[in-house]
C-alpha cells in the first residue's frame, strides 16, 4: 500500500468516525422505546466497503469504542463485573464492530448495489443479535410487564421485541439511503477513484 493511499484511508476513516459520532446524536425517540438515528452507522458501512472488510473491522471497532465513551454510564446499571463487561463487548465494542464485516459481501457477490444491500442487512442482523443477549441477559431486569400491549413474561421475547423495533426501522432508513445514494457514490464507494 502507498504512503497516500494509508494516509486517505485514516483521513476517511477519521472523518466517517466523527459524521457517524454526530449523525448518532441525532436520535428520533420511539414509542416503544430505543430510537432510530439518522442513518449513523452507514458511514462506517461505506469505509468497509471502500476499503475492504479487514480495514472496515478496525474502523468500526474504533466507532464502538467512541459509543462506549459516550453511552459509559450504562455500564454503571450492571449488577456484577461480568454483566458490565457484557454491556461493553455486546453493546457496544462487538455490536459496532461487526459493521466493519460489510465489505466482505463484495467478494462474495461483486462490487454491487446488492453487496451493499447485503452487508447492511446481514450486519445490522449481527449487531441486532448482540443487544438481543445483552437485551435478556442484563436488561432484562427492568422488563415491565406489560410491553407493545402484550404482558411480558420472558426476557428473551422483551428484548427481542424491544431492540427488533428500532432495529429494524434503522435497518430500513439505512437501506433506503444507501440504494439513493449509491449510483451517485458508486466509484467512491467500491474504492473506484482510487489509484
Amino acid at each position: 500500500m502507498r504512503k497516500t493511499n494509508a494516509t486517505r484511508m485514516l483521513t476517511e476513516s477519521a472523518l466517517f468516525i466523527a459524521v457517524a459520532t454526530v449523525l448518532s446524536l441525532i436520535k428520533i425517540d420511539l414509542p416503544f422505546g430505543g430510537g432510530v438515528t439518522i442513518v449513523s452507522m452507514l458511514p462506517i458501512v461505506l469505509i468497509s466497503h471502500r476499503w475492504g472488510w479487514k480495514w472496515g473491522l478496525l474502523t468500526a471497532f474504533a466507532y464502538g469504542a467512541v459509543q462506549l465513551l459516550l453511552g459509559l454510564d450504562n455500564v454503571g446499571y450492571a449488577g456484577s463485573f461480568m454483566m458490565a463487561l457484557g454491556i461493553i463487548l455486546l453493546d457496544y465494542l462487538i455490536a459496532y464492530t461487526v459493521l466493519g464485516l460489510s465489505g466482505a459481501f463484495d467478494h462474495v457477490l461483486g462490487k454491487t448495489r446488492v453487496s451493499l444491500a447485503a452487508g447492511i442487512a446481514v450486519t445490522f442482523a449481527l449487531r441486532f443479535c448482540c443487544h438481543l443477549i445483552t437485551g435478556a441477559w442484563i436488561w432484562g431486569v427492568w422488563m415491565p410487564e406489560s410491553f407493545m400491549n402484550m404482558t411480558m413474561t420472558n426476557p428473551w421475547f422483551y428484548s427481542f421485541l424491544y431492540n427488533g423495533w428500532y432495529m429494524l426501522a434503522e435497518l430500513v432508513l439505512t437501506e433506503v439511503v444507501a440504494m439513493l445514494i449509491y449510483a451517485p457514490l458508486k466509484k467512491y464507494i467500491h474504492g473506484e477513484d482510487v489509484r
